[in-house]
């Protein structure tokens, strides 16, 4: 039951993912990239302190033997980690085109697993069924055409790389810490590191007030709500599974097109989703040997 709790959650967290696409979109016809993941996280930033304060209050009744210098230590790795992340993200994809970077990125419900074997977890026949069932409809979803390996490929899976050990950091330490804290110090650091890019990038004020619509929805939803509900929902979930659950925002970055953009999906990407939703419900049936 907590699995199943934890899974819905990142179902989710993808669907709010998979719309801030459509702003992220918007929010780059006023602002440069780094400027608009700085703004957005300390909007998110700021988003959460009401709820990071309920939680502190909540723990101190609670909780005499919290760890505190674990919590510290975990939201600062996990938001040098989540910044590498982005960062590579944005320098990738001015080299190579936003389909193949979608599908590079996702590369992670692969990796993931593949990590997990070198800590001497080998995933199920049935697991790596629903992943190749998954980058299948991941491949025909982002329609990447030519997969030609350049400066910005390699840029975008070493990407994927780090989100994957993003994704261990996070089921480690949500487990072990308070998942709310954890996600308010890791967007605190992303927008204090990445506050030196915005002033490089030469945003101003006017930038700032046009895109605040954009800037709003990805501060409060894409990362306030959304990446504190990744860590709440990998802490009740394995991590394989809450990875190809997660990738489900690209299917819901297609629905939003298609409801906020008036991009219709051709063919090839409403198959690629099927499959994508296939793989999901794949992963979620029980193993024999465990019945």
């Amino acid at each position: 039951m907590k699995e199943v709790k934890g899974n819905l959650i990142l179902l989710f967290t993808a669907l709010v993912w998979g719309i801030a696409f459509v702003f992220q979109s918007l929010g780059m016809d006023h602002m440069g990239p780094f400027s608009y993941q700085c703004l957005r996280s300390a909007i998110g930033a700021i988003a959460l302190i009401p709820l990071a304060i309920w939680r502190i209050g909540k723990i101190r009744k609670e909780r005499k033997d919290f760890p505190v210098k674990e919590l510290i230590k975990g939201g600062i790795l996990c938001g040098i980690v989540f910044t590498a992340a982005s960062t590579l993200q944005q320098i990738g994809i001015q080299y190579t085109t936003v389909g193949k970077a979608g599908f590079l990125t996702a590369l992670y419900i692969l990796i993931v697993p593949v990590i997990q074997i070198f800590f001497g977890k080998k995933p199920g026949l049935k697991l790596w069924i629903s992943i190749i069932l998954g980058l299948a409809g991941l491949y025909l979803l982002s329609n990447a055409g030519d997969m030609s390996i350049g400066k910005g490929e390699i840029f975008i899976i070493l990407c994927a790389l780090v989100f994957s050990i993003h994704i261990f950091l996070i089921d480690h330490y949500s487990k072990k810490t308070d998942a709310i804290l954890l996600s308010f110090i890791q967007v605190v650091f992303c927008a204090i590191v990445l506050s030196f890019m915005t002033v490089k990038e030469g945003t101003t004020l006017e930038d700032i007030k046009s895109g605040i619509i954009p800037l709003l929805y990805g501060g409060i939803m894409s990362v306030g709500a959304g990446y504190t509900l990744q860590m709440i929902g990998q802490s009740l979930t394995k991590p394989a599974i809450g990875s190809l659950i997660m990738s489900l925002e690209s299917v819901f970055s297609m629905l939003a097109g298609l409801l906020f953009l008036s991009q219709i999906p051709s063919d090839r990407e409403i198959f690629g989703a099927v499959l994508m939703f296939a793989a999901i419900v794949l992963a979620q049936l029980p193993d024999k040997r465990t019945e």
